[in-house]
């Protein structure tokens, strides 16, 4: 979906006429395609930001704000919760949660202990009965994963994906009848079964009376995230509504890890002092070697070939092995566990992992947000979460959507 660009929004996208687009066509400097539907000429979308990161980052530096105000008190409950990061930035956004349900029990000790007056329905969300909440609550969101349909496609019904977490997903929809539902999903769900499973998606929110608005993919670091992190989100809008959502605007400031972890615009100290993972002595030798923004091919070649094994020959950048963060760049995406061999992300000036803190604050959690169980525990929930910052602007789209519908509602 919005893989391409056409010439006018990539025009306005870079600040740039379209004959100077047309003439860097010519040159090769960004070179338009064919788009496979409609056959017009388009740019990659992908092309176009790598050509344009480093310039829009110099040049568009003005900050925009998504922020709106609730006109009456909104509530979201939320599937599938984690530890909070969708749910912070709901509550961030003005949201109020009314329930949140999720299966793991160290998940939900975390949301319990932060926010004692939340209802956290803990448990396998298919024991659970949502009725309760019927024409009550004005958003359902969930983080389903992304499980095949046996069968997919345009065609698919909600009895026909029974036994995956979606049928749950768009069961609970249905139970509780929100004007406006969201599931956020990783990109690969796109490209999934050849975008069969999306399609199904699609096809059972249609069935239940939801129109789907246009899926996007919204980068994290467009929305005052230090990390390079993609989700996927999925809008539904009852169908009675005649009304259209629009996506959060991106912001064209990007924060680099310096922003994650030191005092500055995005937290008012340094990173609070934490425990972490530590690499074992074998990789510290290596890493030691790669400097700040460097990976695995920054290593002298007979340890490359060492450290990489059979991946060696395999080709490819694989440019998140051993790789060390610098301080003037957004993170890498954080994975479930940070010491993992092939995900390594390094503190930049030390030869470890980032501390739970650190992992926290690239999630922009806030710092008095604590997390329950094991180190190993909390950095998956961290790992595993929605940034907080991305969950709070698309929280602002979701509650400029439903002031624009209560206004038009209420009887004249």
């Amino acid at each position: 979906m919005n893989e391409y660009m056409t010439l006018s929004e990539t025009s306005e996208y870079i600040g740039k006429s379209k004959e100077t687009l047309r003439r860097w066509d010519k040159e090769g400097k960004l070179s338009a395609v064919r788009e496979p539907m409609s056959n017009y000429r388009v740019y990659r979308k992908s092309d176009v930001e790598t050509l344009f990161f480093d310039f829009l980052d110099d040049n568009n530096q003005e900050l925009i704000s998504n922020f709106v105000e609730p006109n009456n008190e909104y509530k979201v409950l939320e599937l599938f919760a984690g530890a909070g990061g969708l749910a912070v930035g709901m509550e961030k956004a003005g949201l109020k949660c009314v329930a949140l349900n999720e299966i793991d029990k160290w998940a939900c000790s975390t949301l319990r202990k932060n926010r004692p007056n939340w209802n956290v329905l803990e448990g396998d969300i298919k024991s659970f009965n949502f009725t309760e909440y019927k024409n009550k609550v004005d958003i359902v969101t969930g983080g389903f994963p992304c499980q095949a349909f046996s069968y997919a496609g345009k065609k698919l019904g909600l009895a026909d994906a029974r036994g995956t977490l979606f049928y749950e997903f768009a069961r609970v929809v249905k139970e509780v009848n929100p004007p406006i539902c969201i599931g956020e999903n990783v990109r690969g769900l796109l490209s999934h079964e050849k975008g069969k499973t999306l399609e199904g998606m699609i096809s059972i929110l249609d069935e239940i009376g939801y129109n789907v608005v246009p899926v996007q993919v919204l980068k994290a670091i467009n929305y005052n995230v230090p990390q390079k992190r993609e989700r996927l989100i999925l809008v539904g809008i009852r169908k009675d509504i005649n009304l259209e959502y629009e996506y959060p605007k991106p912001n064209k400031k990007i924060y680099n890890l310096k922003d994650a972890l030191k005092k500055g615009d995005l937290f008012d100290c340094n990173v609070p002092k934490s425990e972490g993972s530590k690499y074992p002595k074998s990789k510290i030798d290596v890493l030691d070697l790669v400097p700040p923004k460097g990976y695995w091919r920054d290593l002298p070649l007979e340890i490359q070939k060492e450290f990489m094994g059979g991946s060696f020959h395999l080709g490819g950048g694989k440019t998140g092995i051993a790789r060390r963060i610098g301080w003037d760049e957004p993170c890498l995406t954080l994975t479930c566990s940070p010491a993992q061999k092939q995900t390594e992300r390094c503190h930049p000036e030390e030869t470890r992992p980032f501390t739970v803190r650190e992992y926290a604050r690239i999630q922009t959690f806030p710092d008095n947000w604590k997390f329950e169980g094991s180190i190993a525990q909390q950095y998956k929930q961290i790992g595993n979460a929605v940034p907080v910052n991305l969950g709070k602007e698309v929280g602002y789209s979701i509650i400029k959507f439903l002031n624009s519908y209560y206004n038009l509602s209420k009887p004249k």
